[in-house]
């Protein structure tokens, strides 16, 4: 342990679970990524997603290296992120299981229609953006895919996020408004 002046600090690790447990006090949105629509649809919960560019429009989301997912976008060419609130729960739950549903079940239990580009996409949720494939970067067992924005959506109204936090579905609760100076970088 290092004394801080007060505060005790842990040695300094590279360990995968002290790792695992530092990432999740970040708190993340979670989203379903999804690829085709149809009998050729394949739905994952993701909650890896970045914006990455203003011009072009581009978001990044980190997929497994050896999943199913990466072919099938990359074959495909594209995909859509459906932003969850926190009253699709049961949604993210059921679409993080190896066992989820895929196909025209998976279109059925998501309520989803065809987007432009072909994939599957949720009206209910709070946004979701449809991309073509833009880049991938290999990244140790994960590979990061870039996705040029082609159509965004934002359902009217304001529910709550769905976010996870410390290995558990968290509320978001609103805080005072703030003024935020946009004319500065952070």
């Amino acid at each position: 342990m290092t004394d801080t002046g007060g505060t005790l600090l842990a040695e300094p690790t590279t360990d995968v679970a002290a790792f695992r447990a530092a990432m999740g006090r970040f708190p993340t949105g979670v989203t379903l990524l999804t690829q085709g629509s149809g009998d050729d649809t394949i739905v994952m919960t993701l909650n890896s997603l970045t914006s990455v560019s203003l011009d072009p429009m581009l978001l990044l989301v980190s997929v497994k290296a050896d999943g199913r997912m990466r072919p099938k976008i990359v074959r495909g060419g594209g995909f859509a992120v459906n932003v969850l609130s926190e009253l699709q729960r049961d949604l993210a739950q059921e679409f993080c299981r190896p066992d989820r549903p895929a196909g025209r079940a998976a279109m059925a239990r998501l309520d989803a229609v065809e987007g432009v580009l072909g994939h599957a996409v949720i009206p209910s949720a709070e946004a979701y953006f449809e991309c073509e494939l833009y880049d991938e970067h290999e990244a140790g067992d994960h590979v990061l895919l870039i996705g040029r924005i082609v159509a965004v959506h934002n359902r009217p109204g304001a529910a709550q996020p769905l976010v996870f936090h410390r290995g558990t579905y968290a509320h978001v609760t609103a805080a005072a408004p703030a003024s935020v100076d946009r004319g500065r970088a952070a």
